[in-house]
């Protein structure tokens, strides 16, 4: 099932819920943006046909239906995205399509939807239910739509979530006119899995949470088609070099951990996992410092620490096996929402840089701005970023919400 026809498919089950609920629904609410984007890149790419300037524009709809005193709800949310230069960038996604049903302690969910596991800043290293939209973003945080049935409970002693996950996404990658982009291409149409039911593997994963006075933790367990593709050379039928995505099955186990103690924010994640015959370790932890109202301003600034680190140490796999975070996060604490955020992740062993800023601010009631720059430097041939090392970029977005 590609992204149209995912989309086409969910589309027709969407309306027939919308022409069923506002009979009943108590609520019936319909938002979303249009957000026209611009990328400017500093030099030329490695890859011919690669372009400095790129402009794209994205989509988003979501459609709520509430009713039974809100007990019983239906959200929708298309998205897609029509990119200048890249076809693969050219897509859609149902980011959600879910009915949820809520008595008591009880929760249970069907349908499309996203799950978020995690709380350290730069590395999502156990964050692992939705797949990544890697041509939306480079940093991991833009999620493809996960079908799903979920059921939560909220018991004294803590929150548990169970999943079942009856169908797998495959990771979106640039095509070779698309940046940031590896320069070797990947070759999806020779993708292969771990098992042989593929895409329909059954995954499952289940979550216990709770807070403890200032301590939030949670223990997490995932067994199915791992997110992370392994990719491997190969060739395409034309004799050309490429990247065959491997999707393998795996078994993690992972814990969450965060502290908050007045300004200071304390931060862990990491996992065991069992993949292809090899059992690892990844960890990232830290802390952030907050400086509240300085200068007797109402702005704020934090300090951000943190250390990311792989038991494999370097491998083509992971870009960060030995990396420190630094970064400053400044928000004016006003009504348009202004935050910047700067970081860095330098590699311990081989010194490469990664700078990322991010700095956004909504403009009336209705517009909301975001500029985002990313530059590599020292990054050398062997280490996993080297395709980025010409990718320096510029992105601004300006998105229209209705």
């Amino acid at each position: 099932m590609n992204n149209f026809s995912t989309t086409c498919a969910a589309s027709a089950l969407a309306c027939s819920f919308t022409a069923i609920t506002p009979a009943i629904a108590a609520d019936f609410e319909v938002t979303g943006f249009v957000e026209p984007e611009l990328q400017v890149f500093a030099s030329h790419g490695n890859v011919p046909g690669q372009k400095r300037f790129n402009s794209s524009v994205a989509l988003e709809v979501t459609a709520e239906a509430f009713w039974d005193n809100g007990d019983q709800f239906v959200v929708f949310t298309p998205f897609a995205r029509l990119d200048q230069n890249d076809g693969n960038r050219t897509h859609a996604d149902i980011r959600e399509l879910k009915y949820a049903y809520v008595t008591g302690d009880w929760e249970f969910r069907v349908g499309v939807d996203k799950v978020f596991w995690g709380v350290t800043e730069v590395a999502h290293l156990i964050d692992i239910i939705n797949q990544t939209d890697q041509v939306e973003s480079i940093d991991g945080e833009e999620k493809l739509g996960q079908p799903m049935v979920s059921v939560s409970t909220v018991q004294d002693f803590g929150v548990f979530d169970f999943y079942l996950l009856p169908y797998f996404r495959e990771r979106t990658f640039p095509s070779m006119s698309g940046r940031p982009a590896s320069d070797i291409p990947i070759d999806e149409t020779q993708t292969m899995y771990g098992s042989d039911d593929k895409r329909q593997h059954l995954d499952f994963a289940t979550r216990y949470s709770n807070t403890f006075e200032d301590w939030d933790v949670g223990v997490s367990y995932f067994q199915g088609t791992g997110r992370d593709p392994v990719l491997t050379p190969g060739f395409d039928a034309g004799g050309n070099l490429v990247l065959i995505p491997l999707y393998a099955q795996i078994r993690q186990t992972s814990i969450d951990v965060q502290a908050t103690k007045d300004a200071w924010l304390y931060k862990f994640e990491g996992f065991w996992r069992r993949e292809l015959g090899e059992e690892y370790i990844q960890a990232t932890g830290g802390i952030e410092y907050t400086f509240y109202q300085i200068f007797d301003t109402a702005y704020d600034l934090g300090i951000v620490a943190e250390y990311i680190w792989d038991d494999r140490g370097a491998n083509a796999a992971n870009a960060f096996a030995n990396d420190t975070v630094a970064g400053l996060r400044w928000t004016a604490n006003d009504e348009a929402s202004t935050a910047v955020l700067l970081a860095s992740v330098i590699d311990m062993d081989t010194q490469a840089t990664s700078i990322s800023l991010e700095a956004e601010r909504r403009f009336g009631n209705d517009y909301f701005v975001a500029l985002e720059a990313r530059f590599f430097e020292n990054i050398e041939r062997t280490d996993p970023l080297f395709s980025f090392a010409d990718d320096d970029f510029i992105q601004l977005r300006v998105a229209r919400y209705f």
